[in-house]
């Protein structure tokens, strides 16, 4: 938080925040996104004389994101700042803390969506088969490895749904998992044969041998026994990646971009694609429907005699 910010906004800033975390439940790391933007904005608001956020005006947001180019900020950066902007107004004239929404005719550079890395179906493949190669010998940390892999690849789940599973999240008989992702939003997604091997033999082999007392009812554990975290998952598939010849270099977001392009080319449609990611927009959605035309687009060109 900048220092220095005048008491009335920084009062209103840590409202703020706590408006973010409690009532909204987002993750700590898109609150601290959020209120990182906000900050900045009010730093500027007073560097030109405003004491209060009822103060703020359509100019000052546009100053702020004017000066935010000139300091040579990406056009995804500015869509994002802007977008915080635009919440953070919209929250002051919902809760009566600014007589009008400044924000509500702000715009934005649209940001660049660039194309995300996926693996091949033969390079998942690879990927799991290389994994379990590492559990032959037994150990419960391989058995965890290749379950979160397999679940990964198999749901297109976020690494921070994956870390707070809990073992009852689990249903068998059905071969779903519930999830809980962001704002606390609950789905059921499936998932194939092969994950549900692979979670059974952790479940029944590998994780009585890291569970303690305190390991609680988390479905995936850390070498101590404790619930796994987001880092170490991160490793895991950073790790088990370099051992597919040829790869991308992924993490756990990245098999959840293969998952979606997976179901895509595999003839799902995009409605149903959302439901099964989370996704509240099927714009967000969209962007997979870019990987498989580029990738279609490439083998044709490598096979068709006019291309």
């Amino acid at each position: 938080m900048p220092a220095g910010l005048p008491e009335a906004m920084a009062r209103v800033l840590g409202e703020y925040e706590r408006h973010l975390a409690a009532e909204r439940d987002l993750t700590e790391h898109t609150v601290r996104a959020y209120v990182g933007d906000v900050a900045g904005l009010l730093d500027h608001a007073a560097r030109l004389g405003h004491m209060d956020v009822n103060q703020l005006d359509l100019r000052t947001l546009r100053s702020w994101l004017a000066k935010q180019q000139t300091m040579g900020r990406s056009r995804t950066t500015l869509a994002r700042r802007a977008t915080a902007a635009r919440v953070f107004t919209a929250w002051l004239a919902r809760t009566g803390r600014a007589p009008v929404d400044a924000g509500a005719s702000l715009g934005a550079p649209k940001a660049h969506r660039a194309l995300p890395p996926v693996l091949r179906t033969d390079e998942a493949a690879e990927l799991v088969r290389a994994a379990a190669e590492h559990a032959d010998d037994g150990s419960p940390v391989g058995l965890r490895d290749v379950a979160m892999l397999e679940l990964l690849y198999a749901t297109g789940i976020r690494v921070g749904e994956l870390v707070g599973l809990d073992v009852d999240d689990l249903d068998r008989e059905r071969n779903v998992v519930r999830v809980f992702g962001k704002g606390r939003k609950e789905r059921s997604v499936p998932f194939g044969r092969p994950a549900a091997r692979a979670l059974d033999f952790w479940i029944k082999q590998g994780r009585p041998r890291l569970a303690v007392p305190d390991s609680g009812a988390a479905l995936f554990l850390g070498a101590r026994g404790g619930r796994i975290d987001q880092r170490a998952v991160r490793t895991v598939v950073h790790r088990r990646i370099a051992d597919v010849p040829g790869a991308p270099d992924i993490g756990p977001h990245g098999l959840r971009h293969t998952a979606a392009t997976h179901l895509l080319e595999g003839g799902a449609d995009l409605r149903s694609v959302q439901e099964l990611l989370g996704h509240a927009s099927l714009a967000t959605t969209q962007i997979y429907t870019h990987v498989s035309t580029d990738r279609l687009r490439r083998a044709y060109q490598q096979a068709h005699p006019r291309a």
